[in-house]
């Protein structure tokens, strides 16, 4: 159930019966009209803009389309009352059995109350976390392994068939890097001091690592040269970090669908496949760049390339796939990765990269754009940094990683459920702070505790109704101002995940959850000061009934709500 659709169709078949009528022209486009909550809950309790936008089209005045709109909606028995207001909005306020239905309609249909069909079964391929397999995932990645976690679920929520993909970075010289820096932890393993030079990666996490080698081949590498280990100690080290990867996506809740190596996208054509499309299309030529804006880097020069005509899609220049030596750019392997996820007949990709790959965004759209012709869009969501504080401080926790905390860090101090939450308590674009005071306080301005208190309160009611032997009823008891706040509240959950799920922004549920909290929880202590609304009513188990099914609601929509978030609904605070 979805209310707010439901009145947006009844506006719509109102509006049809108008034109049938003669009181609007033929050929209207419908399409723009919107019923939503009003700016002002004085107002009513929603509001449409179908006059507004048919005003000009129609050739007549919004007041005056939006008078015949009102004496038509007023025949639907849900609708109480439509006033027309300003130059031509319709407000409407809903009679007490219309919130009531939402109240029913959330018991009867449960975790699936709000569960949309908009993305009708296409494929979405979201790319998530992705970092370099060169050690721990850091606090960083964290806020994007939470919201690409988040944004599936959501997006599954909306009836998107969904994939998880880790994108391994195993193809670069940082994988060169990662196999110098575990042999001299091998080194250290057989009692020798380690020479870790400066570009070698310095941090602890890598001592289990060369220990395990040593297990594995003894004495073999130790005083031999590159030649003899690098190749063998790539693919060593790189298991060993994506093994440790995977484990702290596993204490985050983080589970992926797919792994995919860049390596495997060498010497196996599928780069070579890439460019050859896109040189077929027109888009790859050999040239050389204007020099870079600005102050010129000492180390530029005027050398011929192999060049993407990505300026055809948007971008500011066209972009090199191949260097003048002959070997690809970072670029070309990311157009062949991308063209993989089109051939695999995907009809969306999205992918979650740090606010450090801003210059990346329009590039990669471009190659998709090229290489799908434009039939399979690409959004790249950017993440901000992560901000730790203490006591109001800048926080520095240990950094066995060598230069960062790590995400096992903080979950191992907060908990995977807070951890997930706070990430998604800003926008992904925004800067995040994350207090570890505030995030484990308990008060109203922590918001993981207060949307997690108002679903263990409900527990705790079902709990005592269940002692006293009260039989449940779906059918709800709603009189106070109070009651209908929270009722229409829950009436918005259907329409938040549709908007959250078409914007690809899973913070606006985390929005959502704390306002629907706020709303519970004014209910609960408004029940302290008139007896009648509270949810149990002293020697009448029929009226307690009744007054808990609002409550029972409230629980079913936060629970899914952190389902979606992934985070575990608290049945009691302690």
């Amino acid at each position: 159930m979805n209310l707010f659709a439901e009145m947006r169709a009844q506006v719509v078949e109102s509006l049809g019966a108008m034109v049938a009528a003669g009181d609007l022209p033929e050929g209207l486009d419908f399409a723009n009209v919107t019923v939503e909550p009003p700016r002002d809950t004085a107002h009513g309790d929603m509001a449409t803009n179908a006059a507004m936008v048919l005003a000009r089209p129609a050739r007549m005045k919004p007041r005056d389309i939006a008078q015949i709109l009102a004496e038509r909606l007023v025949a639907d028995p849900r609708i109480e009352t439509a006033q027309v207001a300003g130059p031509g909005f319709l407000n409407l306020r809903l009679a007490g059995a219309a919130w009531s239905g939402v109240v029913e309609a959330v018991l009867a249909q449960g975790a699936d109350f709000g569960r949309s069909r908009i993305g009708a079964g296409s494929k979405v391929n979201v790319e998530f976390v992705s970092c370099n397999p060169t050690g721990p995932l850091h606090v960083g990645h964290t806020r994007g392994a939470v919201f690409g976690d988040a944004l599936s679920a959501l997006l599954d929520f909306a009836g998107f068939e969904v994939t998880r993909e880790y994108y391994i970075n195993d193809g670069g010289a940082q994988v060169d890097v990662l196999a110098r820096s575990v042999y001299e932890r091998y080194r250290e393993a057989h009692g020798l001091a380690p020479e870790i030079a400066e570009g070698l990666y310095p941090g602890d996490y890598l001592v289990p690592v060369g220990q395990a080698l040593r297990d594995k081949v003894g004495d073999a590498y130790l005083d031999k040269g590159e030649e003899v280990w690098l190749d063998e100690l790539r693919e060593f080290a790189t298991d060993a970090m994506m093994e440790m990867i995977r484990a702290d996506l596993a204490a985050l809740g983080v589970e992926m669908d797919v792994f995919f190596s860049e390596k495997s996208l060498y010497g196996t054509g599928q780069i070579e496949a890439a460019i050859e499309l896109l040189r077929d299309k027109g888009l790859i030529y050999e040239g050389v760049l204007e020099p870079p804006k600005g102050k010129k880097p000492e180390d530029w020069e005027p050398r011929e390339q192999t060049l993407f005509k990505s300026t055809e899609y948007g971008d500011d220049v066209d972009r090199p796939v191949k260097k003048s030596d002959g070997s690809w750019t970072y670029f070309a392997p990311d157009i062949a990765y991308h063209y993989n996820k089109i051939e695999r007949g995907f009809d969306a990709l999205i992918d979650v990269l740090g606010a450090d790959h801003g210059g990346y965004v329009k590039r990669m759209k471009a190659a998709v754009q090229a290489l799908s012709d434009g039939r399979v869009p690409l959004d790249i969501k950017l993440t901000q940094l992560v901000r730790l504080y203490k006591n109001g401080e800048p926080f520095k926790m240990s950094k066995r990683a060598g230069s960062f905390v790590t995400m096992r860090d903080v979950v191992e101090r907060v908990g995977a459920d807070v951890t997930r939450f706070v990430m998604l308590t800003r926008k992904n674009d925004a800067p995040l702070d994350f207090d570890f005071d505030k995030v484990l306080e308990q008060s109203r301005d922590n918001p993981v505790f207060y949307v997690q208190y108002a679903h263990a309160r409900v527990h705790s009611v079902l709990r005592k109704a269940e002692a006293a032997g009260i039989a449940l009823s779906d059918t709800p008891d709603l009189s106070d101002p109070a009651e209908f706040a929270v009722a229409k509240k829950l009436a918005e959950w259907p329409r938040l995940v549709e908007i959250a799920a078409r914007t690809h922004e899973p913070h606006r549920v985390a929005f959502y959850l704390y306002d629907l909290a706020s709303e519970f929880h004014a209910l609960w202590n408004r029940g302290n000061e008139k007896p009648e609304l509270r949810f149990l009513q002293d020697g009448d188990a029929a009226a307690s009934a009744a007054k808990i099914a609002l409550p029972r609601a409230v629980a079913v929509v936060i629970s899914a709500g952190l389902a979606i978030l992934g985070v575990t609904p608290a049945t009691e605070m302690r």
